[in-house]
C-alpha cells in the first residue's frame, strides 16, 4: 500500500516557479514509477510528467519540456515537480500517482493516487 500526499501549490504571477513536492509512505514505493497529472475546471486529467524507480529515466508531456522537472529522493521518499516560467494555462489541481513497473503516460495505469494541490497562475 502507498499513500501519497502533494504539497507546495498556491497563486504565482505568470513568468514565475513553484515545486510541487509528492511524499509517499509505504517501503514500496522505492521501486513505483511516478508520475504527475493535472486537471484545469472542465477539462480531462492530463499527463505532465513521469519518473521511473530509480529516478534515471524521465518522460514530459511536449507542452513541459524545458519548463517542468520532474525528479526524485529516494531517501526522502519524495518526488518533486519544478516548475519554472508558468502560464495561465498552468492553472489546475495537479495530482501525483504511482505505479508498479515502468512508467506511462495513461492516467488508468497508475494504481495510487494523492488528493491534489492546486496551482494557479495570474496573468
Amino acid at each position: 500500500q502507498v499513500q501519497l500526499v502533494e504539497s507546495g501549490g498556491g497563486l504565482v504571477q505568470a513568468g514565475g516557479s513553484l515545486r510541487l513536492s509528492c511524499a509517499a509512505s509505504g517501503r514500496a514505493f522505492s521501486y513505483y514509477a511516478v508520475g504527475w497529472f493535472r486537471q484545469a475546471p472542465g477539462k480531462e486529467r492530463e499527463f505532465v510528467a513521469a519518473v521511473n524507480w530509480s529516478g534515471s529515466s524521465t518522460h514530459y508531456a511536449d507542452a513541459m519540456k524545458g519548463r517542468f522537472t520532474i525528479s526524485r529522493d529516494i531517501a526522502k521518499n519524495t518526488v518533486y515537480l519544478q516548475m519554472n516560467s508558468l502560464k495561465p494555462e498552468d492553472t489546475a489541481d495537479y495530482y501525483c500517482a504511482a505505479k508498479a513497473g515502468y512508467y506511462s503516460s495513461g492516467a488508468d495505469t497508475y494504481t495510487y493516487w494523492g488528493q491534489g494541490t492546486q496551482v494557479t497562475v495570474s496573468s
